[in-house]
């Protein structure tokens, strides 16, 4: 079982392999990163409990989707207790169920390999057809539209490095994938996860996502 309540950069390795669900369609997670709401400059929630970034002031398990460069949809979970803020980026992962409605959504040709469906935040969130209308449903709600599943053992060889397309806090080790996954959207290199947490720092500028700036790929 992942803990929802605690903060986002514990709660994103845990993530790795898990399954997330929105109605036909399954992506087993292979990369996220972790934005650390109030204490972090690279997240919308940075500036305080406004805007879009409302929904990441709630219960932890809330889904939080935003428009990134004007045309993907980006979803994230909600981590910590309500009022801190902090979530995950859904960054990547493999396509396990449905498919063929995830390609039909990313009009994906046939000849192209299933790894790419839900590889970076955009594809991802066209697989499960994310829509601006699901911020703030809950992770196993009433509606039954959205759905977690925690890996039922380790997933594989985690591999931690910086945050992709921001700049605040470029150098915070807040990314986290799965080692040899085609899925993977970022960059790879990276340093093994040895299962702490740190500090966000870095210098600070501008930026677009809870994550100011996860692209979709």
């Amino acid at each position: 079982m992942i803990d929802l309540s605690a903060r986002a950069d514990e709660v994103a390795p845990q993530l790795l392999g898990a399954v997330v669900r929105r109605g036909s369609v399954a992506v087993r997670l292979t990369e996220v990163e972790a934005y650390l709401g109030l204490d972090d400059p690279a997240s919308h929630a940075h500036r305080g409990e406004r805007g879009r970034a409302a929904v990441m002031f709630g219960a932890p398990g809330s889904i939080y989707v935003y428009v990134s460069y004007g045309i993907h949809r980006a979803g994230n979970i909600v981590c910590s207790p309500a009022g801190r803020a902090s979530a995950v980026l859904l960054r990547a992962g493999e396509v396990v169920d449905g498919a063929a409605d995830a390609r039909e959504r990313r009009g994906l040709p046939a000849d192209r390999p299933d790894a790419l469906l839900a590889r970076g935040p955009g594809n991802l969130g066209r697989a499960l057809g994310l829509d601006l209308s699901d911020n703030g449903l809950l992770l196993g709600g009433p509606d039954g539209l959205f759905g977690l599943t925690a890996p039922g053992g380790p997933a594989g060889r985690i591999l931690v490095g910086p945050r992709i397309g921001i700049s605040r806090a470029v150098s915070a080790p807040l990314r986290f994938w799965l080692a040899d996954e085609p899925s993977v959207s970022g960059r790879r290199g990276g340093t093994p996860w040895g299962g702490g947490t740190g500090p966000v720092g870095g210098p600070s500028g501008g930026g677009d996502g809870p994550g100011a700036g996860a692209r979709g790929a």
